[in-house]
């Protein structure tokens, strides 16, 4: 190993390993390789294609303007010299023989390893009902070639299941192709666990503008196929039935951690517990040096909001995060940073353009800083005892960094605007956010989910030893 230029201690030799070859997995690459990693590089990823964009196929590609193939992430840096292995999922992580398990039988040798495994769709609980012929799933680029030309086909009615940023981004894609769809929401309004109460009734009345049948407070109870197997109705908690052919199961995703059990990492539902300079926790709590993770199946605390653990799908996040644990990994231990940067996403659906900024979800109140509700151009800023948490934007994008201005300040709820057209909500109201776990309709929908300060959900017994005599 070498200890030359930028206080580098790992770049001449070594292994690196990257699982999870998406978005994360290739930036960190890109930057282990920029900050003169000259090692061995491995990335792992069990589709069979190179890294691809993720956020246009709930959109451009089920329009039909991108095709699924069209999708890949360009490189920023040369990868010409990287292992690449392809189409095969890791199944283990042995942390003592620093070795991962793969499906294929194999184990790859790291002496530094990055997770970034990301999510997966949340299928239909019924499997004999999710393997009708016209039951969908969105989440890689296979689900969006196949759903597209279904919806080519003009299917007499679309159903989508759950009202989240990828269900009412598949109903827009859906108005504009000019289809007939159906949402079913089990909470109150479409985007209450992400946006809450408040701001998603706008989303309500905004999807029924534009001709969505919306039916919130319901939950489709099963799925019903003809003689030859294929969809045609699905039954509903309040009695009703929906005839459709095409029905599109968008009830969140699931962190992929289930190769780490037993691994000894604090791996959960809500990810791989990792501190700011995404080192993976044991199940003890004590850090790792040899083990980073990033993206989406990381949960990592943040200062501006107390130091309490989050779980981000956000895009840029994942790009943020994997750049900060790839410099991490082969830098030396006073030149680590940490990822500190405010949470951002976005989302274009029903002819609006939503920005967000912050955490919406851990607010309590919310108030209407500029524009107003009924025109559905507004930011809507979101606060919790005093203090500015979030911020959220429609077809107002040019504000957003004013915002994150704002939060990185700490400032207070709620924020002084000046010059700011008066808006409609100029009083705090409550956020209305729904409790994410427990409540009566729990949601699954939240992109960013702030989940207390423990980086385990598993408990460690401990067990007094007795004194010696």
């Amino acid at each position: 190993m070498s200890s030359q230029g930028k206080g580098a201690v790992f770049q001449d030799s070594g292994r690196v390993v990257i699982v999870g070859a998406s978005l994360a997995g290739l930036r960190a690459a890109e930057t282990l390789r920029a900050e003169g990693f000259r090692g061995h590089l491995t990335l792992i990823g069990n589709e069979p294609y190179l890294p691809y964009d993720r956020p246009p196929l709930s959109n451009a590609v089920l329009t039909g303007w991108v095709p699924a193939e069209h999708t890949t992430l360009p490189w920023r840096e040369t990868l010409a010299d990287v292992e690449w292995r392809l189409g095969v999922a890791a199944t283990g992580l042995d942390l003592s023989a620093k070795q991962v398990r793969l499906a294929d039988g194999y184990t790859v040798e790291f002496d530094r390893l990055l997770i970034a495994t990301g999510t997966r769709a949340r299928p239909w609980p019924n499997q004999a009902e999710a393997e009708l012929e016209g039951v969908f799933t969105l989440r890689g680029r296979d689900d969006a070639k196949l759903l597209q030309q279904r919806l080519a086909a003009k299917p007499h009615r679309v159903l989508v299941m759950g009202g989240g940023f990828t269900g009412s981004e598949i109903a827009s894609a859906c108005c504009e192709l000019g289809l007939p769809v159906t949402i079913v929401e089990r909470g109150a309004a479409p985007l209450v666990g992400a946006l809450g109460g408040t701001i998603a009734e706008r989303v309500a009345t905004l999807q029924r503008q534009h001709g969505v049948d919306l039916r919130c407070g319901v939950m489709v109870t099963s799925l019903e196929g003809d003689a030859q197997g294929r969809l045609c109705r699905a039954h509903l908690s309040d009695g009703s039935t929906i005839d459709t052919e095409v029905a599109v199961v968008a009830l969140g995703a699931i962190r992929n951690t289930e190769w780490l059990r037993d691994s000894g990492l604090a791996a959960g539902t809500f990810g791989v517990g990792c501190d700011a300079g995404c080192r993976a926790f044991d199940i003890n709590a004590i850090v790792t040096d040899d083990v980073f993770v990033a993206g989406d199946v990381a949960r990592f605390p943040h200062p501006l909001y107390h130091y309490q653990f989050l779980s981000l799908e956000h895009w840029g996040n994942a790009v943020e995060q994997a750049t900060v644990a790839a410099h991490n990994m082969v830098c030396a231990p006073t030149a680590r940073r940490p990822h500190v940067a405010v949470p951002a996403f976005w989302s274009s659906q029903f002819g609006v353009n939503i920005k967000s900024v912050g955490v919406p979800s851990a607010a309590s109140e919310v108030v209407i800083t500029q524009g107003d509700l009924a025109s559905a151009s507004f930011v809507a800023a979101y606060g919790k005892a005093g203090q500015l948490v979030a911020a959220v934007t429609f077809n107002h994008a040019k504000w957003v960094e004013f915002y994150q201005r704002l939060l990185e300040q700490a400032a207070p709820f709620p924020p002084k605007i000046p010059g700011a057209f008066q808006p409609t909500l100029s009083s705090p109201a409550p956020a209305a956010f729904p409790d994410p776990i427990r409540g009566p309709n729990p949601t699954h929908e939240a992109t960013v989910v702030l989940t207390g300060h423990d980086p385990n959900e598993r408990r460690v017994q401990w067990i007094p030893r007795p004194r010696a005599t």
